[in-house]
């Protein structure tokens, strides 16, 4: 019996992952189509090639390399503090009453209040060096894993509790079997939004009197009138995205076996 991915390939002719770039691919071609054929000025819109070039030069005198490492640890460490916080709590107010009265009133707060609102108080606190950038990234992540998480355990089918313990789980073999299991699907849910807003925050962060990184990058060429290297920091921050959606599918694909969920027609 074959499946549905297995389906769609034989039905094409065509991988999926080279269908799944033909959107990205198909904005490469219009991009160089209004540029080329003058609809849109080159000093408005650089060309696709110049744009490469520019990156070409950032990559030759290693600001790149650099820029990028310091961008990826900047997003890592607030990830890995606003994920963790978020399942965390998502986990005791989900578990129990008493953490769902205390914590959701609290996280509901936390959700509606902007977070790059926050930015002027976190540099008054914190000051300008790394602390409020990483504070900003963690806060824009832990909400949707939190508000994801927190709807999966609070989704888990009444009847599949009672029917471990009438096999005679305890309380911890409930939750590490039944409940967390079928929260799954919700974390990652939440963990696709949380890595968005990562690299949405990281942009205003480095706004932040960053010393590195692409957020650096991009004020340094704005400041020249660099059109193409700001594009092509952008196409940086677009890939990157990209690429971090991809590891996430491929945790999904490791830890989701068990489930077989619409695949589409």
């Amino acid at each position: 019996m074959t499946t549905t991915a297995t389906r769609g390939r034989q039905s094409t002719g065509i991988p999926r992952w080279l269908r799944r770039l033909s959107g990205p691919m198909l904005i490469l071609v219009a991009w160089w189509a209004v540029t080329a054929t003058g609809l849109v000025s080159t000093d408005k819109l650089p060309t696709p090639g110049s744009v490469f070039e520019a990156g070409w030069e950032f990559a030759k005198s290693g600001e790149l390399f650099d820029a990028i490492w310091a961008s990826f640890k900047r997003v890592f460490w607030g990830t890995l503090y606003g994920v963790t916080a978020g399942v965390a709590i998502a986990v005791a107010a989900g578990l129990t009453r008493r953490g769902d009265d205390f914590f959701d009133p609290t996280m509901q707060i936390v959700k509606a209040v902007p977070k790059y609102a926050l930015v002027p108080l976190f540099i008054i606190w914190l000051g300008i060096d790394e602390a409020p950038k990483i504070l900003l990234i963690a806060l824009a992540t832990a909400t949707p894993v939190y508000v994801n998480t927190y709807a999966a355990i609070r989704s888990v089918d009444q009847r599949l509790v009672d029917a471990a313990r009438s096999f005679g789980l305890n309380a911890t073999g409930l939750v590490r079997n039944v409940v967390l299991p079928g929260a799954l699907p919700g974390f990652f849910s939440g963990l696709r939004i949380s890595m968005a807003n990562a690299w949405l925050a990281l942009i205003v962060a480095e706004q932040l009197n960053a010393s590195s990184g692409l957020g650096k990058l991009m004020n340094d060429s704005r400041n020249r009138f660099r059109v193409d290297q700001i594009l092509f920091i952008v196409v940086v921050y677009a890939v990157l995205g990209l690429l971090t959606l991809g590891f996430i599918r491929l945790l999904e694909r490791r830890f989701l076996q068990w489930r077989e969920g619409f695949q589409g027609a």
